[in-house]
């Protein structure tokens, strides 16, 4: 079984996902970041819009539009602070 990592999805009125991933994906102001386990810890701005992409094991893949936050990266895993998030439309 791959490395994984583990996630958090929070938005300001509740926590919208939790779980395990083999990478998370996600824009900031300073780029595209790709987060895979073992990663250098980091904290990072997301851009406005943006979308976090959290790929599970076995090719799943969820997407969140998000509105504002933060992205940090620990030895823990990954949190995502938003100020709002929903699922993406799959039709992208």
């Amino acid at each position: 079984m791959a490395q994984q990592l583990h996630v958090e999805l929070v938005a300001v009125e509740e926590k919208v996902w939790s779980g395990e991933a083999e990478m998370v994906v996600a824009r900031t102001t300073e780029g595209e970041l790709g987060v895979l386990p073992g990663h250098a810890p980091l904290l990072g701005q997301l851009a406005e819009p943006g979308q976090i992409r959290i790929k599970q094991s076995g090719g799943q893949q969820l997407a969140y539009d998000i509105a504002g936050g933060f992205l940090s990266v620990t030895g823990e895993g990954v949190t995502i602070l938003a100020e709002n998030a929903t699922p993406a439309n799959p039709a992208r």
